[in-house]
């Protein structure tokens, strides 16, 4: 049995949840109506994983969610309005130490919530099997214990050309961020990212980067010259397109394809960035997220001579797509997360 806590401040959300997760079978339930109520719940019965709502009155899910992380680390899955100021409340929580995100209906939810029903049980199961990462926001656990305050034309091999293709899902904005800080202004190739996300949360994520990493961090919404030294963050609910163009390699974010299970697709990237260019000018990623996108198409990149990166099992929140790749016999290397980083500049040089 998952032992659930469900925390809204709304009776009819929590009645609706209570349906889904009851019908199920393998859920204990426990539901709080606010902040206060979640962290005594938590204290006292330590759940397996937490829904959270972010707009609740006195203390919010932001709040909450620091609370959790620093006192008593559990997976949480956090409830949010789908909306651009809830985008950016979003990317903050994954940001804090939430595993990942729900985006509420926006219409009557009473109306729409079957709809969600799908993807609220596979998050929330995927959160009941992941790892929080031991060093997060280590020093203000340490700091709370001691009592203290907490602070299509395939182009030919150049010297010095290629791409950098990152595939990631559940767990992937804080990946993303450990992966592209250290990156430095002039990194020498571009990279492109296919992270898992609607289209309301990607621009935030983007800008959100861009204000944190030394290199520029766009987000690809239309078809644009791709430029060494700059991080492309494919739009969410679209797919990601590599072409080749007498001026470079260009990406372009094109209608989801409905032969791709998840968007934006890493498979589909990979793919067209073999086809546009020799697998030899291709670096792929594939770090924390469900299920198996990206294993397939960066195990045919392996074997056509690209060099393939798996997350190692050990800092993957859920080794769900590195794992299905190192499975495939697809991964050059399976390193943790804090070495991608080093690894990525040593082969691009």
């Amino acid at each position: 049995m998952i032992k659930l806590l469900v925390v809204d401040d709304s009776a009819l959300m929590r009645k609706l949840l209570d349906k889904i997760f009851a019908a199920e079978g393998d859920f204990d339930l426990r539901f709080a109506r606010s902040g206060a109520e979640a962290l005594a719940e938590i204290a006292r019965d330590r759940p397996d994983v937490v829904t959270l709502d972010i707009n609740m009155p006195d203390m919010d899910g932001l709040a909450c969610l620091d609370r959790i992380m620093i006192e008593h680390p559990c997976p949480v899955v956090m409830v949010s309005s789908f909306s651009a100021s809830g985008g950016q409340l979003t990317l903050e929580a994954l940001r804090r130490g939430a595993i990942d995100f729900v985006a509420k209906p926006a219409g009557a939810i009473s109306l729409e919530i079957d709809t969600l029903r799908l993807q609220l049980l596979e998050k929330v199961r995927a959160a009941s099997r992941a790892k929080l990462r031991s060093t997060h926001r280590l020093q203000e656990r340490v700091r709370h214990r001691m009592g203290t305050a907490a602070p299509l034309r395939r182009r030919g091999v150049a010297a010095g050309e290629g791409l950098v293709l990152v595939g990631t899902s559940t767990g992937g904005p804080p990946a993303l961020e450990a992966l592209l800080l250290p990156l430095p202004e002039g990194f020498r190739w571009p990279v492109v990212v296919a992270q898992h996300m609607p289209a309301a949360f990607t621009g935030a994520l983007a800008r959100r980067l861009d204000g944190i990493c030394a290199v520029t961090v766009i987000e690809l919404d239309e078809q644009v010259v791709l430029r060494p030294g700059n991080i492309y963050i494919g739009k969410g609910d679209a797919d990601i397109v590599i072409n080749s163009t007498p001026g470079g390699f260009t990406g372009m974010s094109v209608a989801a394809d409905r032969n791709y299970p998840w968007h934006p697709s890493t498979d589909r990237l990979v793919r067209s960035a073999m086809a546009a260019c020799d697998p030899r000018q291709l670096v792929g990623v594939l770090m924390t997220g469900m299920g198996n996108d990206g294993a397939q198409a960066m195990t045919q990149l392996h074997q056509a001579g690209g060099r393939t990166i798996a997350e190692a099992e050990e800092t993957a929140v859920v080794w769900g797509m590195p794992g299905e790749l190192v499975k495939a016999g697809g991964a050059g290397w399976v390193v943790p997360l804090h070495e991608i980083t080093p690894l990525l500049r040593r082969l691009v040089g």
